[in-house]
């Protein structure tokens, strides 16, 4: 693929591009459902919702609930507190993905991170998956006054690899990980395979992603083409 021979680095959203969390949360949610005496939520649903936070998941099965309530500060913070217990009882990196990182170790390509997802959970989550000394830089939503979609977390990471942000790769699942990719001047890819907003599923293209891939294993196809 054009474009692509200058690419110096790699760097990767969390949940549902690099590491697939969702089950993690879908055993969570559905116990949360039975303690509070809702019905539960289908799996698709809460795997869908992943990528937009703890209050989504609370509002996944106390709708109701607004933004100011005490309830659902209540439910996030229980939420939390399970989650941050039991970090990666069933997460995974996504089929293929660490084939990728192998390639990339081996061709002497950084690769990292760049997420909204607190750095406690990061740095958590990273250390349950034997991927701390792997990972060349994490930027999490504590290291910056502004969050993806703004640009700020990219820049960072390409200053802390010491690579220019033209000559990196951004993959992401969600719009905001695209939009902040492109407003750096990174090349991005759309991870399909990953948790996708439904109302903006059906037309990826909006997105206006450099690539789309269905699979991590086609990341490797993209970078030596």
């Amino acid at each position: 693929m054009s474009g692509l021979e200058e690419i110096a680095a790699v760097l990767f959203d969390l949940d549902g591009t690099l590491i697939d969390t969702a089950p993690d949360f879908i055993r969570i949610i559905k116990e949360l459902c039975i303690e509070s005496n809702v019905e539960p939520i289908a799996d698709a649903e809460i795997r869908v919702q992943v990528s937009e936070g703890s209050v989504a998941m609370v509002r996944l099965f106390h709708p109701e609930l607004d933004d100011n309530s005490p309830e659902l500060t209540r439910y996030r913070n229980e939420f939390l507190r399970r989650y941050a217990a039991n970090i990666a009882v069933d997460t995974t990196l996504f089929d293929g993905m660490n084939d990728v990182l192998l390639d990339l170790e081996a061709r002497q390509i950084p690769w990292g991170i760049v997420t909204n997802k607190p750095r406690s959970l990061s740095v958590a989550l990273l250390d349950a998956l034997h991927l701390t000394s792997r990972c060349a830089v994490l930027v999490c939503p504590d290291d910056v006054k502004l969050s993806k979609p703004d640009p700020e977390p990219m820049y960072l990471a390409a200053s802390i690899l010491g690579v220019m942000p033209e000559h990196i790769i951004y993959v992401g699942d969600h719009p905001r990980d695209i939009d902040a990719g492109r407003a750096a001047g990174m090349k991005t890819v759309l991870a399909a395979y990953g948790y996708l907003p439904p109302a903006l599923a059906g037309d990826l293209a909006s997105w206006q992603a450099d690539f789309i891939i269905q699979h991590a294993s086609e990341l490797n196809t993209l970078l030596v083409a």
